[in-house]
């Protein structure tokens, strides 16, 4: 994400009204301003034929274009970045805003996914967008693995963790399994265990496959390498991505853009590049904002991510949250509500957690 902050440093104070200008009229509106539109508004005398050759002088240097053939202006890509880097200036949240995020803290006392789901919707409801929220992993260490046979096609890995927490996950064994292979599966497993979380257990497992192949009967390392897909499975809610309000973004996006908009969730709901998602938000903490093609999930749709980390009690960045709007997004509004909410999240889990 590149910044040309420097342009706005050379613009000289009148330039840089009439790019303000340019730029909060579109994103309230939507559409193309005119010279003669920001007459009107100036704050100082100034004529329409000044205020259009500054408009040509900033869209020379790359921060406005002209939509169509008509004389009015938008931001480009880059002057929206320009603009949001130099010039945003945000709004504290507003009370209702707060309460109605505040209203989820009600759910609590239920699961982590049915907690972050309610956060989700209120946060889509009130920026009129879709948000999106990336739920922790569950990175507490393992004590014990076991397989349970369900039935000839149905088997049942549990997870068993040092903080009381149990997981049980249903796949399909490899056919004609033993009760030996199981048990064998499970011992070899844990063996491993030793206190390492799912993510760590997997990386030493693969290792300990490779170097012990002919050691392991073959069913018994086929139920392991399964168990395995199985904790990867990008579907499953401990790692899922949760998006609400989708129809949002549908009802404001242009015919055109209807169709890569729901490419953009498409991909969204094959969980593709969520961990890049986190990831852009692991530089530290705070909203971060991306506007088109500064984002490879977005760079289809046009769309803006707006994002935020947040973290539990320990000060850890462990998940994040954030809205997905068109590019001509309310930001002084949008930001300090993302905010607010990474931070809501962050208080809700610590309350969570365990003394």
């Amino acid at each position: 994400m590149s910044s040309n902050r420097p342009l706005l440093d050379e613009m000289n104070d009148r330039s840089r009204e009439v790019f303000r200008r340019v730029v909060e009229s579109y994103l309230a509106s939507g559409g193309p301003v005119g010279s003669r539109t920001l007459t009107r508004d100036f704050s100082e005398k100034i004529s329409a034929a000044t205020i259009r050759n500054i408009m040509q002088d900033l869209e020379f240097l790359g921060l406005l274009e002209s939509p169509h053939v008509s004389a009015g202006r938008i931001p480009t890509q880059a002057g929206l970045r320009l603009f949001v880097d130099g010039l945003l200036e945000v709004d504290p949240v507003a009370t209702a805003d707060r309460e109605k995020l505040d209203a989820t803290r009600s759910s609590n006392e239920r699961d982590l996914t049915t907690m972050l789901d309610s956060v989700g919707k209120a946060l889509s409801s009130i920026t009129q967008g879709a948000s999106l929220v990336l739920a922790p992993k569950h990175e507490a260490p393992l004590r014990h693995i076991e397989f349970v046979a369900l039935s000839a096609d149905r088997a049942l890995v549990v997870l068993v963790f040092a903080d009381g927490h149990v997981e049980n996950r249903v796949f399909t064994p490899p056919a004609g399994l033993p009760p030996s292979a199981m048990r064998e599966a499970a011992n070899f497993l844990n063996a491993f265990v030793d206190g390492r979380s799912l993510s760590e257990l997997r990386v030493r497992i693969r290792t300990e496959i490779k170097r012990r192949r002919q050691e392991i009967d073959t069913l018994a390392r086929d139920l392991v390498e399964r168990g395995m897909a199985l904790w990867e499975n990008e579907g499953e809610p401990q790692e899922r991505l949760i998006v609400r309000g989708r129809a949002n973004l549908l009802d404001q996006g242009e015919a055109e853009d209807l169709q890569r908009i729901r490419t953009l969730f498409d991909d969204l709901e094959r969980k593709r590049d969520i961990a890049e998602v986190l990831e852009l938000t692991e530089e530290g903490e705070g909203v971060r904002i991306f506007i088109g093609s500064e984002n490879r999930l977005f760079s289809l749709t046009g769309s803006t991510l707006v994002v935020s980390p947040y973290i539990n009690a320990d000060r850890r960045i462990i998940g994040a949250v954030g809205v997905i709007g068109p590019t001509r997004l309310n930001y002084g509004r949008i930001v300090p509500i993302v905010d607010y909410t990474a931070q809501l999240i962050g208080r809700m889990l610590s309350e969570r957690a365990p003394d």
